[in-house]
């Protein structure tokens, strides 16, 4: 089955409970692997709201990339997320990182994920997650790119067993 790494987040209201629903939610698609470790993170892009509680899970699923972001963007409805400004506050946030070694560039989904190297919140918890991961397009380790990007994340939380 093809393995794919999504990252999810919140910073509206009880982020925790966003998070533990939509990865209940998620579990009907396919199998959760691995969950990194819970973190704060500060806000990117939009930086004038509430810290964040980031991390990334290791997914197994017969979806296609392109129906699984239908699947992701549904399970953030039904957790509980409202329409926002883009960068905004986020009951849940979910974004695909990863989908095997595939290389995607739609209007509407990239893979990898395009912010992939420059967010903490993406790399550390993917990283953890698993060490050995090569950027499908550069080609080049995300060990590397993480050596050049500065680590502001403090350990939140873990979810275990999930």
């Amino acid at each position: 089955m093809p393995l794919c790494y999504i990252a999810f987040g919140s910073n509206v209201e009880d982020r925790l409970n966003y998070i533990i629903k939509a990865l209940e939610l998620l579990k009907g698609y396919g199998s959760i692997k691995k969950v990194s470790t819970l973190y704060l993170s500060q806000p990117w892009g939009k930086t004038d709201q509430p810290v964040f509680i980031n991390g990334v899970l290791e997914f197994e699923t017969e979806l296609n990339p392109i129906r699984l972001l239908e699947i992701l963007k549904n399970i953030e409805r039904q957790a509980g997320r409202k329409p926002r400004e883009r960068w905004g506050p986020r009951e849940i946030d979910l974004d695909i990182l990863l989908y095997e070694n595939h290389i995607l560039m739609l209007s509407f989904l990239r893979i990898p994920h395009p912010y992939l190297t420059e967010r903490d919140f993406f790399l550390f918890p993917l990283l953890e997650l698993n060490p050995n991961l090569i950027h499908p397009a550069s080609k080049v380790k995300l060990q590397e790119y993480a050596s050049r990007l500065e680590n502001n994340l403090t350990p939140f939380a873990c979810l275990l067993p999930f």
